[in-house]
């Protein structure tokens, strides 16, 4: 490998120019909220569905069951987070860019916005007179209990840079004669799910004597049980123990996190430069005077005799500390783990109890320990496995700066959505055949979003897929054979639909189920855990999953492979096809929309054609003909090409307009301009097709008449693409004609750069996010919805990882060129 290729750790490890960045006490210029009360005409519009869900709330509130999506209560942006830590499907631990541990998501689904005072990094410096003249929390978080620990730091001359899966905390001590930096690495590697998965973080840090005399300088880290709800985490019995490894030592805090098994271990890696001290106990609810004091004075927790800390009922820390005499002009390192080990969870109804994946590389006794020495010896790797992967995208002097934060720091949501990622057991594997990739690589699922708590919501996965089929394919792969399960699964238990108040069938057999599960109930066996529409009756889902798994077998070119796929596929693709036909009312070859919302935008009436269902449907029929054609199935090719013919016709006749698609057949929402409405050519030159079902001068002119009206003429252009825009204004027809959807304003992007519109393409996207990230405070935390003006809804939420699709269509680009 050339030296261009393979450059020095040096450049591996220094501070990015690109990511968020930010001063310790930066604030943001503008605090948004979800408090969007829409107009009175709107309110009496969806009166019945108000009243309908406040029954339900309070019955479901009165019963203790789990509320899939709380509008009661809803959450406000805190404006603190930073990248977080934790791998894909093991739990995550959020990090705030003041030093905050804040955001625990280790139960599976239930996120608890909790900083934990007693989670800390603390620097002493003593002189060379072995005085102590500095000594200090290292986050400028202001701490409610531990009175006695003290943040001194100066948070305008300290500096945050975040691109996920790294984040670097600069910590200009000068005045005593240190400079601190901290590398914050979590083991998010596209392809490597071996690392991907584990629950950990590596803290390294370097630490420079700027002065002409030695300095002394300990860094502590500090940790308590549990996760900061106070009421869970003192009914937990813990016990903590001194361990020494061959290159570290640290301590292990045993606890539990609703009644589940967890582990968090502390570790320093041992060096001769450095002295590793122990704590094995301290009160987090006491002011903390004693292990503060002995820092202080000593820079070090005082010995400890025993290697084991009686077990205790309640609440507890523990921590390490490294301490080091750098010699004028020298710099010393520190490297610190912290690994959580919760192997087995179960879900509240407890109808089956699930072993995470990462389990299935490091199992049996001393988990945590393992992981933590396999963490030392690899996060090396890891740094440039990262580098790597980000550096064709950074070096790109054609990509905006924005775009390139953007990228990877929207990719947050791959961990820190909520993912689940198990293995199966035994009677799960003996069903399925041979070459069924879940028995390698187990289930897995990710939340729609922080609120709304449904796994693999996918009608909202179609958008968000693009960043699992480009990094870990193997995770889209088995979440599609899950679903290709679950279409022919029957739930017939009834359930009243908040919309309409009728009853249905919880899940109807041959339709793609709208979820997989609440994980407040019993995800991947209860299906469909939405609550305020039939989902059968949807007219995107079974389209949806044709152009996935269309989309997952020719991305890269048909191969053995994929062909098996499409093969496994198929019956699912065929008989969910056929079931849409029942939505073709006039037997024009196009589906028709019910005068209710009946997709993805599930307050958005749609009657008769549309463009939006429609388009998906034309697409997937254009799907089937070539997954037939690949599999050799003559006649099915000839009857798919039949329908898209007539459906194509109608698609043109009824809804185009000379300078977009219509958005529906109604008399006055037809003429509503969605942002959307290429939404099936967007998934098709995605898999390399251009415009064999939409003419390209209708596409082009659409995408003009989008971006001059939904994008140009809404806040000037600075807030993505509002999702309507009707006679030279926004579309008040309901709450989500008024929103800028952020993951469709990135897949309307992407259409735009397939189509050469590379300015228009970055302006749309780039305005919004420039946005959220300067001036809303929403990085690592980015809303389904903004609107024009204060408000937001949904934070947290799968569907902008379609920024992914932009960068597929960047790399088809460069590829046709070159």
């Amino acid at each position: 490998m050339s030296a261009s290729s393979d450059p020095p750790q040096k450049c591996v490890t220094e501070v990015p120019n690109y990511g968020l960045k930010v001063r310790l006490n930066h604030t943001y210029p503008e605090n948004r909220s979800q408090d969007f009360k829409p107009g009175l005409r709107l309110i009496w519009d969806m009166l019945p569905l108000i009243l309908r869900y406040i029954w339900y709330y309070i019955v479901h509130r009165i019963m203790g069951k789990s509320i899939v999506m709380d509008y009661v209560h809803t959450l406000r942006a805190k404006q603190i987070y930073g990248v977080p830590i934790g791998g894909i499907g093991c739990g995550t631990i959020g990090r705030g860019y003041r030093g905050e541990f804040c955001r625990f998501q280790l139960k599976p689904g239930l996120y608890e916005y909790n900083t934990v005072d007693a989670n800390q990094f603390i620097v002493t410096i003593k002189d060379g007179h072995n005085e102590t003249i500095f000594h200090s929390l290292l986050s400028t978080f202001p701490t409610k209990s531990l009175k006695s620990w003290e943040s001194l730091i100066d948070g305008s001359e300290c500096f945050y840079t975040g691109l996920y899966p790294r984040s670097w905390t600069e910590y200009d001590l000068s005045k005593y004669g240190v400079m601190l930096t901290c590398r914050q690495i979590t083991p998010i590697i596209p392809h490597n799910y071996k690392d991907s998965s584990l629950p950990c973080a590596m803290f390294v840090w370097d630490v420079k004597n700027i002065s002409e005399e030695d300095r002394t300088v300990t860094i502590a880290f500090t940790f308590k049980n549990g996760v900061g709800d106070k009421s869970r985490d003192r009914s937990s019995t813990c016990s903590s123990k001194a361990f020494t490894l061959a290159d570290s030592e640290g301590v292990i805090l045993y606890h539990t996190i609703d009644k589940m098994q967890c582990s968090y271990s502390l570790a320093a890696k041992t060096n001769p430069q450095i002295d590793i001290s122990k704590c094995l106990y301290f009160d987090p609810n006491s002011d903390g005077i004693k292990p503060w004091i002995q820092l202080k004075n000593n820079g070090s927790f005082d010995k400890i005799s025993d290697k084991n800390y009686g077990q205790i009922f309640g609440e507890m820390a523990c921590g390490i500390a490294t301490k080091a005499t750098i010699r004028a002009g020298n710099t010393v390192t520190s490297e610190m783990a912290l690994v959580w080990d919760m192997p087995s969870v179960q879900f509240p109804k407890k109808q089956k109890k699930y072993t995470r994946y990462y389990t299935k590389h490091f199992d049996g006794d001393n988990t945590g320990l393992r992981i933590v020495r396999y963490a030392f010896e690899n996060y090396q790797n890891w740094e440039r496995a990262i580098y790597d992967w980000q550096r064709r995208i950074l070096d790109d002097e054609n990509l905006p700066d924005w775009y390139k934060s953007a990228l990877f720091n929207e990719s947050y949501y791959i961990s820190d959505g909520g993912a689940i990622w198990v293995i199966l057991d035994e009677q799960e594997a003996k069903k399925l055949p041979k070459n069924d990739p879940r028995l390698e690589h187990g289930k897995f699922a990710l939340l729609e979003g922080h609120e709304y708590k449904m796994y693999n919501t996918y009608d909202v996965h179609f958008y968000a897929s693009f960043s699992f089929v480009l990094n870990f394919p193997l995770l889209q792969s088995i979440l599609q054979y899950d679903m290709r399960d679950a279409i022919f699964t029957e739930i017939p238990d009834k359930v009243k639909m908040l919309y309409d108040g009728e009853v249905c069938e919880r899940k109807v057999p041959n339709t793609v189920p709208h979820d997989i599960g609440d994980p407040g109930e019993e995800p991947f066996i209860l299906l469909n855990s939405y609550p305020i529409h039939d989902v059968s009756q949807w007219r995107d889902l079974n389209s949806k999953f044709v152009l996935q798994v269309f989309r997952d077998a020719f991305i890269t070119g048909l191969d053995d492979r994929s062909i098996a796929y499409l093969n496994d596929m198929y019956n699912a693709c065929y008989t969910v096809m056929h079931k849409s036909l029942d939505f073709d009312v006039d037997g024009d070859g196009l589906i028709e929309n019910s005068g209710s919302p009946d997709q993805t935008f599930d307050t958005w009436v749609m009657t008769g054609a549309s463009a939006y269902c429609g388009g998906l449907w034309l697409a997937a029929l254009f799907a089937m003909t070539k997954i037939a054609d690949a599999l050799q199935k003559t006649e099915d090719k000839e009857k798919f090409q039949e329908l898209l013919d007539k459906g194509t016709a109608a698609f043109e006749r009824k809804l185009w307009n000379g300078k977009c698609y219509n958005f529906d057949c109604s008399d006055k929402e037809c003429r509503s301009i969605m942002a959307d409405q290429l939404c099936g050519q967007w998934y098709l030159r995605s898999c390399g097709f251009n415009y064999e079902v939409f003419p390209q001068d209708r596409v082009k002119t659409s995408l003009k008449t989008i971006y001059e009206n939904n994008v140009q003429s809404f806040c000037d252009g600075r807030m993505g693409a509002v999702n309507g825009f009707i006679d030279g204004v926004i579309d008040e027809f309901t709450i989500q004609s008024q929103e800028v959807w952020t993951g469709v304003t990135y897949a309307l992007a992407a259409s735009m750069l397939q189509e050469g519109m590379r300015t228009e393409a970055f302006n749309t996207a780039g305005g919004m996010f420039k946005s959220m990230s300067e001036r809303f405070g929403l990085s690592f935390d980015t809303p389904e919805a903004l609107y024009a003006a204060k408000y937001y809804r949904a934070i947290g939420y799968m569907r902008p990882l379609s920024i992914w699709s932009m960068q597929l269509a960047i790399d088809q680009l460069n590829k046709n060129v070159n």
